[in-house]
């Protein structure tokens, strides 16, 4: 052992505060020494496998076995060997500071790991961020149809139906808007057809008062009620409904699913097969044929019988069966949904 320095750490640990710690001794141990309680110990401990241990040893000179000091032993008591100790345990203090501050400068503290951990997460909340500013703004839900949109459009409803017979007249007043002679009438809607009876009332308020139609000229002007007893009533009915309410008055629909007025009862009959589906003879033109089927049925409700147009590429009049056809006996007719189509 080099002069001037003090005792290795396992021969201090052999003895008790007061032995000498250069008293002669056995060449070698039989039993390795208790390892400290400290908690501090994987520092502290400075056994030949600690990296601490190993670190000092090496700047002590220290080839790190365990053979004994070489040399006559000094004479010393107690107070001296308790001394030695001090100043071993003041090496380990000064040690630990270093590799506690070596650890800071390398930021390999727990406050260090955190603030990486909470860098990292800033960085991923950010990433996220742009990410959902990235994304495609929802379109704007489409406006509400128009009512020629919705009157131009067909609905689901079969040929074959048949509804429960029931009836629900359509809530409200739509007031006459003209001068001239007033019929009033109420709406009603089979119950279960799934179409829009609010619809179906309102296209008949403006398709009768239109000049167009049978108020032309201010001769007569239409008003809807829903109570009290109408000039007539207007029913919207499945195919199976309109059948029986037609052959009350002797007329048959059912060969070519059309409607018709009643003329034995209050009621005008509008197949609802024929207001949901529309007719061959106009095609696409649903809204068109829609007016039609108004303006027709409520033109034999005021005494108007079955015309047809006279000549070829003519306007077919509103009274002819266009339902059922345009062209008869070689003349071609062109569809008009309207009494008076000049307004």
């Amino acid at each position: 052992q080099d002069p001037g320095q003090g005792p290795r750490q396992e021969y201090l640990d052999a003895f008790a505060g007061d032995d000498d710690v250069f008293a002669a001794r056995a060449p070698h141990r039989t039993a390795a020494p208790a390892r400290s309680a400290d908690p501090y110990s994987s520092v502290t401990d400075w056994s030949a496998d600690d990296g601490v241990g190993n670190t000092l040893a090496a700047a002590g000179g220290d080839d790190g076995d365990d053979a004994p000091p070489t040399g006559e032993p000094v004479s010393a008591k107690g107070g001296k060997g308790r001394a030695f100790t001090g100043v071993a345990a003041a090496a380990v203090t000064t040690v630990l500071a270093v590799v506690v501050a070596g650890q800071v400068a390398d930021g390999s503290d727990a406050g260090g790991t955190t603030s990486q951990s909470a860098a990292g997460q800033a960085r991923d909340a950010h990433g996220s961020s742009s990410r959902a500013d990235e994304r495609a703004t929802p379109s704007a839900p489409a406006p509400p149809l128009t009512y020629e949109q919705k009157l131009g459009k067909r609905y689901p409803l079969g040929a074959d139906l048949k509804g429960s017979g029931k009836f629900d007249a359509i809530p409200g007043i739509a007031k006459a808007p003209g001068t001239g002679q007033k019929y009033t009438y109420r709406v009603d809607v089979e119950q279960g057809l799934g179409l829009d009876g609010e619809l179906f009332a309102d296209a008949v308020q403006k398709t009768l008062n239109d000049q167009r139609s049978w108020a032309h000229n201010g001769a007569r002007t239409f008003e809807r009620i829903h109570s009290g007893q109408p000039d007539f009533v207007i029913t919207l009915a499945s195919p199976g409904t309109t059948a029986e309410w037609c052959a009350k008055s002797g007329l048959d629909t059912t060969e070519d699913n059309v409607s018709c007025d009643s003329a034995a009862t209050e009621r005008v009959m509008i197949n609802a097969y024929r207001w949901a589906q529309g007719a061959e003879p106009y095609g696409d033109a649903i809204l068109p044929y829609r007016q039609m089927l108004i303006n027709h049925e409520v033109g034999h409700r005021l005494g108007h019988n079955h015309v047809t147009c006279d000549k070829d590429g003519e306007l077919a009049p509103v009274m002819q069966q266009q339902t059922k056809f345009l062209d008869h006996d070689g003349i071609h007719c062109r569809p008009n949904p309207w009494a008076y189509p000049n307004g």
